[in-house]
């Protein structure tokens, strides 16, 4: 297996990624590579838990770019969820959004980093 094949089984879109990314697996690995060290950079659990609402919508904002751009497509949708949830003034299901899609991205996280 690859990491194209594993995340593609974690539910990426890599049709979409590699359309974007001009079919250059390299050039996608290398944004990849940039993933973890953004989602350590950009808590958002830890800023609901300490009330910072404000922080956490626009952590999970940039986020759901990222993931957007990679295609990671089951994150992408939880984080835009989470984002729709805080504008919509919901904090608590926004978190309970993101507890659910956590053990998804420490997978993504974890093949990004058994591969890159």
């Amino acid at each position: 297996m690859d990491i194209i094949t594993e995340l593609k089984a974690l539910g990426a879109n890599i049709d979409e990624a590699m359309n974007r990314f001009m079919n250059n697996k390299e050039l996608y690995q290398k944004m990849l590579l940039k993933l973890p060290p953004n989602i350590e950079k950009l808590p958002v659990l830890s800023l609901i838990e300490t009330g910072d609402n404000e922080g956490a919508l626009a952590n999970a904002h940039t986020l759901k770019g990222i993931m957007g751009n990679l295609s990671i497509t089951p994150l992408y949708e939880g984080y835009t969820k989470i984002v729709d949830l805080f504008r919509a003034g919901k904090p608590q299901e926004a978190q309970s959004v993101l507890e659910s899609i956590l053990p998804v991205q420490e997978d993504i996280v974890a093949c990004i980093n058994k591969y890159c």
